[in-house]
């Protein structure tokens, strides 16, 4: 069973407090994930539960406070609440049999907005039942109905066909990282430096799927570490089709890696895995307007405790400050945690995202977009810095188009 978060369905139950979605949420699991009371607002942060959905495959259901929360702290939970929309791939609204007002609509509405699938789930169809006219018009709008009693077990099996019939289509096409580049018997070299910033004992979360890719695609996958890469192409009696270097030792691995050889980073395939790679490169060529004492943000997926020489708090620092010519103004932060407003930002870097599912990724790059401001990634921000962006871009058509595109539209 997959254990990322990020490769998984989301699956965000929304709706009033006290409509069931707690009850829904475990009798969908068949455990007690959420806290179930007859009290509302029981449920003040959203629980997530990764389970297999079969034949659906790895989901996460996030269950979420009340929308129609009271108080300083309702307020506090609702944005939490509202925040799950950003990384939500599938939308559950829940309500009551016999309620639907201007609130559930805002819900639909905003579900909408996102072009998120989703459906309605009229629960507790035990103790009352949906309006006609309410129904005739969803129906009208052909919008995916589901009734449901968790007390008395009706729906359960209509709300798992639900699930699996409203899932996104692109859920189901597995994404590729490196196999439409590399094919079967082809050779990829994959560097990975074993520095402070390796997991003791493992491979980082990138890396091990991007070895899963290569092997799903019958490629010849060689892995060595950077001061080991020169040796490894003496070894091999024709050159690789493809070196994926981690972007820290980018500058070394363009320097031997021969002409002709398709080079580029784990960040770089994750940019275009999660993310909008061709929006994203032009956005990266942005960095060359940025002035000292500009603010940039870097947010990164996944919360680590900093060390020396880490890639986000000094390396790219250090390298963006030296494109610039000067100190910038460079804000850190980590998780699903996400300013609201950008205003202030001239510049934002992502990390390769692979602690996100790939809507959560697109909806920050969309908020950044909405006021003006760039949105890179690590990878290519990283080599832009180093001058070799163009080089790293090679082996992904639309984005090298797009960045030559750019460059002579600049230089006229």
């Amino acid at each position: 069973m997959c254990s990322c978060k990020s490769f998984r369905l989301h699956i965000g139950l929304f709706g009033r407090r006290n409509v069931g979605k707690s009850s829904l949420l475990n009798a969908l699991t068949r455990q007690a994930v959420s806290i179930v009371s007859a009290e509302a607002g029981t449920t003040t942060d959203p629980v997530e539960k990764p389970m297999e959905f079969l034949p659906l495959g790895p989901v996460l259901f996030i269950d979420t406070a009340g929308l129609d929360d009271i108080g300083e702290l309702g307020q506090l939970r609702m944005e939490k609440t509202r925040a799950i929309f950003d990384r939500t791939d599938l939308g559950i609204i829940i309500t009551e049999a016999n309620q639907w007002t201007a609130f559930e609509e805002q819900i639909l509405e905003e579900l909408q907005k996102r072009k998120i699938p989703y459906f309605i789930v009229f629960n507790k169809i035990d103790l009352a039942q949906a309006q006609p006219e309410i129904l005739a018009k969803l129906q009208a709008k052909k919008i995916p109905t589901v009734f449901t009693s968790v007390q008395a077990h009706i729906g359960l099996d209509q709300l798992r066909e639900a699930i699996l019939t409203t899932a996104p289509e692109s859920f189901f096409n597995n994404p590729v990282i490196l196999r439409d580049i590399v094919g079967p018997k082809e050779t990829v070299v994959q560097v990975m430096p074993i520095d402070n910033e390796a997991p003791k004992g493992r491979l980082l979360l990138p890396q091990v799927q991007t070895i899963r890719d290569a092997l799903d695609g019958n490629a010849l996958s060689i892995v060595v570490k950077e001061s080991e890469f020169k040796k490894a192409l003496e070894a091999l009696n024709r050159p690789p089709k493809l070196v994926v270097t981690d972007s820290s030792a980018f500058e070394q691995i363009a320097r031997e890696t021969p002409s002709g050889v398709l080079l580029t980073s784990f960040s770089i395939l994750f940019a275009r895995l999660k993310g909008d790679l061709v929006s994203q490169v032009i956005d990266t060529l942005m960095l060359d307007r940025l002035k000292p004492g500009n603010r940039v943000l870097i947010s990164e997926s996944c919360s680590h405790h900093p060390i020396k020489d880490d890639i986000g708090r000094v390396k790219i620092p250090r390298w963006m400050n030296r494109h610039v010519g000067g100190e910038l103004d460079i804000q850190v932060i980590q998780g699903h945690d996400f300013p609201k407003d950008l205003s202030s930002y001239r510049f934002v870097v992502l990390c390769g995202g692979c602690m996100f599912n790939r809507r959560e990724i697109l909806t920050r790059l969309l908020r950044c977009h909405e006021v003006g401001v760039p949105c890179s990634n690590y990878g290519l921000v990283i080599a832009h810095c180093l001058g070799i962006l163009e080089r790293a871009i090679e082996p992904f058509p639309e984005a090298l188009a797009a960045y030559r595109s750019h460059q002579s539209s600049e230089k006229k």
